[in-house]
């Protein structure tokens, strides 16, 4: 299911890169809670959706050491979590290697105050994810 979208483009998927196939997407499936929803490709040509809910996925690509499509820049991506600490537990028991414990976060000179949770790990390919939680954003 995907979301209704009130204006513009909306969020799919984001891409990594792995040089660990079978052990990203067991921790995406095991400690992020991913359903691998579709795969294509064989031995370092492999790839697969992963469907973080609400029809948002992250997409894994072997690694194919051709570098077909330019790398960019991502900082970390966030998945949206009703309970980051919990998240953050259940993706180092999986794997993970911490980036930052769960706090709560209240951004300075920001539109309206808000408060939200948030934890970062490090997935197996390298990659910074971050667990945000927030009734309202």
């Amino acid at each position: 299911m995907a979301n209704k979208r009130p204006y513009g483009p909306g969020f799919h998927h984001i891409a990594i890169r792995t040089t660990d196939f079978e052990a990203t997407v067991r921790f995406y499936e095991e400690g992020i809670g991913c359903v691998r929803r579709f795969g294509w490709g064989e031995g370092n040509t492999r790839a697969a959706l992963m469907d973080t809910g609400d029809g948002n996925y992250v997409e894994i690509f072997a690694d194919r050491g051709e570098g077909e499509i330019p790398e960019g820049g991502i900082i970390h991506y966030a998945l949206r979590t009703d309970d980051a600490d919990a998240a953050y537990a259940k993706a180092l028991a999986a794997g993970a290697t911490s980036v930052m414990e769960p706090k709560d976060a209240t951004p300075a000179h920001a539109d309206r105050p808000i408060t939200f949770r948030v934890a970062f790990v490090r997935g197996p390919a390298g990659e910074t994810i971050e667990f945000f939680q927030n009734d309202e954003l």
